[in-house]
């Protein structure tokens, strides 16, 4: 695609060079001015969606770079939702996807920061930031701060109670073709316990 606009370019992430060409503007801008908050926060969003769709080998340092852009919008906008968000998205896709180690590393620090979305905008994203906590109280061991109990709670809390117990609100593709936010947000329906296997808080990924 044909143009400088990393917008425009992130719109057709599906296509791998325009979410490349996206991610290395973003890149750039932020190296430029690293209080840029519309840089930071859309570049560890971009991170996370290289992270969960470029080549396999390619993954893990991606969204590992993923949480650096999330960390240094936090730091730019701390009383916004984005960077908070994305930087859970990305350690999420790296609980999910690189074992026990990647879960145990980042369990609380995914907690923290769907909790700071939680506070300071809970509709963001249409509510993924509740489905990515209920997903990460299923997920976690009890001994850990896991709670069925609690992962059937919040999944629900965006959903008009005429509609509980049905699986709207589904994460949909991380790409954006539906809730972007499944990469930090689960189905609505909370997941049967067999699939309870892994620490992270991801969905595709979060």
């Amino acid at each position: 695609m044909q143009t400088s606009d990393p917008d425009a370019l992130y719109a057709h992430r599906d296509d791998l060079a325009s979410s490349r060409a996206a991610e290395r503007i973003w890149a750039d801008r932020l190296a430029r001015n690293p209080k840029d908050f519309e840089s930071a926060w859309k570049l560890a969003r971009a991170r996370y969606s290289l992270g969960t769709h470029a080549p396999e080998n390619e993954r893990k340092a991606i969204l590992k770079t993923g949480i650096d852009a999330g960390r240094v919008a936090i730091a730019a906008a701390p009383n916004r939702p984005e960077g908070h968000f994305w930087t859970a998205a990305n350690m999420g896709a790296l609980a999910e996807s690189f074992g026990l180690r990647q879960g145990l590393k980042y369990r609380g620090a995914i907690k923290d920061e769907l909790e700071a979305v939680l506070r300071l905008d809970p509709a963001y994203l249409q509510g993924s930031a509740d489905r990515a906590l209920g997903r990460w109280y299923f997920k976690v061991p009890g001994l850990f701060g896991g709670s069925l109990r609690k992962s059937e709670e919040h999944p629900l809390a965006h959903v008009q109670p005429e509609f509980r117990g049905v699986a709207v609100l589904s994460g949909g593709d991380p790409r954006g073709r539906g809730q972007e936010g499944r990469g930090a947000g689960g189905a609505a329906k909370a997941p049967r316990r067999a699939d309870r296997s892994r620490l992270g808080a991801g969905g595709s990924g979060v």
